[in-house]
């Protein structure tokens, strides 16, 4: 057998072992998260499972006697209403632009954090410290500063006693910068473990190469951060996308500035309606999944092309 023929096997016999070893780390991972899974669908399966029933019929608080079987009237309800696709493109507008700001904010962030030689402890502390804050707490700030009488924005920026909450894009504008105001120290962090991940000497070498600074970034950093930056976007578009903190507090989802999550509650504690509300969380519920879905099935990472394995 000539080297020419040696080779093509053992490039096989490469590639069996690259899948040995990923079928062996899938079945470690599952086994690890199969605990914490079980008492997740313990503690949750109850809930979900009794909205999924209650969701089915038309019933009220206060008029319980009424409750009556309705199948799936109460998704066509909020389906066809045009209320709920208002709440959706506002829920929308509010997490793609959120995410899309953090995740080039938080690697910014990151690699100052990455890169820092002195006071490294002070600088990351300083960065993460909005996201140690309360949210009820960052929101009411917000709402204070914005304020026409007594907030800081106006007379800073000379806006006279405009009303940033008496409009809908003004009020959604503070509601988005609220958002990255506290959440982009979690993408920052997130991003951080995926920087430390990429081997030093491939920059040195892109560079001893006469690679740029933005050559380097787009073909050496990112390629080799991608596992971290899908984790980052996935779980800040999940957390986005249930929103209800600030809109609550700023806005109590006046001037068409009501998100997914307030549609919920209000339908189920303020006007009673189980059954509808219900529903509404269902979608919800069923639209998170399907972000999920769409995140890890549309732009899988190859997890051993990460750790540099061929």
């Amino acid at each position: 057998m000539t080297l020419v023929e040696k080779a093509p096997a053992a490039d096989r016999e490469a590639q069996a072992a690259i899948s040995d070893r990923s079928r062996a780390e899938r079945r470690m991972g599952l086994l690890l998260s199969a605990p914490a899974v079980i008492v997740m669908l313990l503690v949750t399966g109850y809930p979900l499972l009794n909205a999924v029933y209650l969701s089915l019929f038309s019933y009220r608080l206060t008029a319980p006697e009424d409750k009556r079987f309705v199948w799936f009237s109460n998704y066509v309800t909020a389906l066809t209403d045009g209320l709920f696709w208002q709440v959706v493109l506002t829920t929308f507008v509010i997490t793609a632009v959120t995410v899309a700001v953090e995740l080039v904010l938080g690697f910014m962030l990151a690699t100052v954090m990455h890169r820092a030689i002195f006071g490294r402890r002070t600088v990351r502390t300083g960065i993460l410290l909005p996201y140690g804050i309360v949210t009820v707490i960052s929101a009411f700030a917000w709402k204070y500063a914005f304020d026409p009488q007594s907030g800081f924005v106006n007379p800073w920026f000379g806006l006279g006693d405009y009303a940033w909450f008496s409009h809908r894009w003004s009020a959604i504008f503070v509601i988005i910068l609220s958002e990255i105001w506290k959440t982009t120290p979690f993408i920052s962090l997130l991003l951080l473990a995926g920087l430390a991940q990429v081997p030093r000497d491939l920059g040195e070498a892109a560079t001893v190469d006469g690679a740029t600074a933005w050559q380097r970034l787009w073909r050496v950093t990112i390629p080799n951060m991608k596992a971290a930056i899908l984790v980052a976007v996935l779980f800040r578009t999940l957390d986005a996308w249930r929103i209800f903190d600030n809109p609550f507090i700023m806005t109590s989802g006046q001037q068409g500035t009501e998100v997914f999550s307030f549609l919920t509650y209000r339908q189920t504690i303020t006007r009673t309606a189980i059954g509808l509300g219900d529903a509404v969380g269902v979608l919800l519920f069923l639209s998170v999944v399907l972000i999920a879905a769409v995140f890890i099935k549309g732009f899988r990472v190859d997890l051993s092309q990460v750790r540099g394995d061929r």
